[in-house]
């Protein structure tokens, strides 16, 4: 597998998606701002959208893509892995709906219990009814997830990283429709609309996967469901799953029940602030996860341990070249980037300094949240699913620990600590287990060129704490005022970053050459040579 190019397909899809990601959010906090409607929102949107990162994208995804490839590799091929799918997805349907059903029915008292046990002021027919609009999305989506699953394992990566530009799509267009009619004025009808919008974009998700995986050359029906052996084996991996490879999302929900116990717009500031975090870990992170997990997987079925330590060392290379500076850029400059983005309308300069602490708070963790994504195949593709659940169980009692002490004192800045905490200690313990087993190992020229990273990303932090405040005054300007001098300071600290990264090493001068030209590029991705 040419790892550059599935990552780059991957990535540069989800960079399209979070593009479109930034333009909604800062339509939303200039409509919304931060208020009681606004938070009302965001516990219906972070709902749906915390089980199905949760189920579908992290403990579905880990389980079935082994389990699929492993049928690829069989005499029979694609017809033994279309049945297994149409088994599935006969049986998971079924769960889903009545899955969907349950907690519909029960949203008074979900929003109840996260709303401090109603004494958080968040619990009102507005915010259950907003939530019962969005959570179909769940079952949409999900079943969107098994034909995107399919999709990346035969190694056709783009359809299923471009469906999420449709939810962008699909709320930003109910927003310019509410917009049209009264300005936004009515915040509650404009909630509506885009809680609408969000159920409607999964319906589209589910359409454009299942078109693209027949096209793929798999058929699909619905069946009597059946619990064959090998459904019941993906059964037995999803739930230890769930906690191994859906750590980020379990401390998310986790977060939301913090949350209400937190002034009104601290479901908006953490939001707001995770949309930043999110940049680079969805195109990095989740692209990098996406693409090795199939390959490592048939480096497993064929015994190659060496291929296997390969594809992860260029995995974790990538990923930290691109990660440690982000994370940097962000906790230096997250109250140019925050104010230039969502300061305006509805969402105040209060807002934005309550948002930019967030921001440099997750973002502590971004490089643990990666590595975590990249590390987290290595169990699920050798079909262990135990160790990951046990790793992922201390990490949450840190991450509670850590809210129960840190609230009290810095508020919603230290529950965002609280979870970067719980992500590198959740990174850690996988590395650690991983190395004891004999499957993976740091290796000195990796822990170098990680250093060198380092070392550049603190000279462009330089230049962001010395740069930003030749800025004040024009982050919350006009539009022109505002695009100007954001690009300028990113400009210059990507500037710096790139060159010391060529001085020093962190970039591998060979392996850029060989990866201009299309050979050398697939022996790069695949040998690390």
């Amino acid at each position: 597998m040419n790892l550059l190019k599935s990552t780059g397909t991957i990535a540069g899809l989800t960079f399209v998606s979070r593009i479109f990601g930034f333009v909604r959010d800062i339509m939303l906090a200039r409509v919304l701002g931060a208020g009681a409607a606004a938070d009302a929102w965001q516990l219906a949107f972070q709902l749906p959208n915390i089980f199905r990162r949760l189920f579908a994208e992290g403990a579905f995804s880990a389980a079935f893509v082994p389990l699929f490839n492993r049928k690829l590799e069989d005499d029979e091929g694609r017809s033994a892995a279309q049945n297994f799918a149409v088994d599935v997805l006969s049986v998971f349907v079924p769960i889903l709906l009545v899955f969907t059903a349950i907690m519909m029915l029960a949203m008074p008292w979900i929003v109840w219990f996260i709303d401090d046990f109603g004494e958080g002021g968040r619990t009102s027919d507005f915010s259950i009814s907003l939530a019962r609009i969005t959570f179909p999305y769940l079952g949409l989506i999900s079943a969107a997830t098994l034909f995107a699953a399919i999709l990346n394992s035969v190694s056709r990566f783009a359809a299923a990283a471009a469906a999420p530009i449709m939810l962008n799509i699909c709320m930003i267009t109910a927003l310019v429709i509410v917009l049209w009619m009264d300005g936004g004025a009515d915040q509650q009808r404009t909630a509506y609309f885009i809680a609408i919008a969000v159920s409607v974009s999964g319906l589209l998700q589910m359409l454009w996967l299942y078109y693209w995986a027949r096209k793929a050359g798999f058929a699909f029906a619905i069946k009597k469901p059946r619990f064959t052996p090998d459904v019941k084996e993906l059964g037995i991996l999803i739930l230890p799953a769930v906690f191994g490879a859906g750590i980020y999302q379990i401390s998310r929900f986790i977060d939301l029940f913090f949350l209400g116990r937190l002034p009104e717009g601290s479901f908006v500031y953490l939001a707001m602030g995770d949309r930043l975090n999110q940049l680079p870990l969805g195109i990095i992170g989740i692209a990098l996860g996406t693409a090795i997990l199939p390959a490592l997987s048939r480096y497993i079925a064929k015994d190659d341990q060496g291929g296997a330590q390969r594809l992860q060392s260029n995995a974790i290379e990538l990923a930290m070249l691109l990660t440690i500076p982000a994370a940097i850029a962000l906790f230096f400059a997250a109250g140019p980037l925050v104010t230039s983005f969502y300061v305006g309308g509805n969402f105040l300069a209060s807002d934005g300094a309550a948002t930019a602490s967030v921001v440099s708070a997750l973002v502590i963790g971004l490089p643990a949240y990666v590595l975590v994504k990249v590390l987290i195949p290595g169990f699920f593709a050798r079909k262990d699913t135990k160790t990951p659940v046990y790793t992922a169980g201390i990490s949450l009692i840190i991450n509670i620990i850590l809210n129960i002490l840190l609230i009290p004192i810095y508020g919603i800045t230290g529950l965002a600590f609280a979870g970067a905490m719980a992500a590198w200690s959740n990174c850690i313990m996988l590395y650690t287990m991983l190395h004891l087993r004999g499957h993976f190992h740091l290796e000195v020229s990796l822990l170098l060129r990680i250093g060198r990273i380092t070392i550049s990303a603190a000279g462009m932090a330089a230049v962001l704490v010395y740069g930003a405040p030749f800025g004040d005054g024009l982050y919350d300007g006009s539009i022109w005022e505002r695009v100007g001098a954001i690009t300028a300071l990113v400009c210059a600290g990507g500037f710096v970053y790139a060159v010391l990264a060529w001085l020093t090493g962190a970039i591998d001068r060979d392996k850029i050459a060989m990866l201009t030209k299309k050979k050398a590029a697939e022996q790069a991705a695949q040998e690390g040579q």
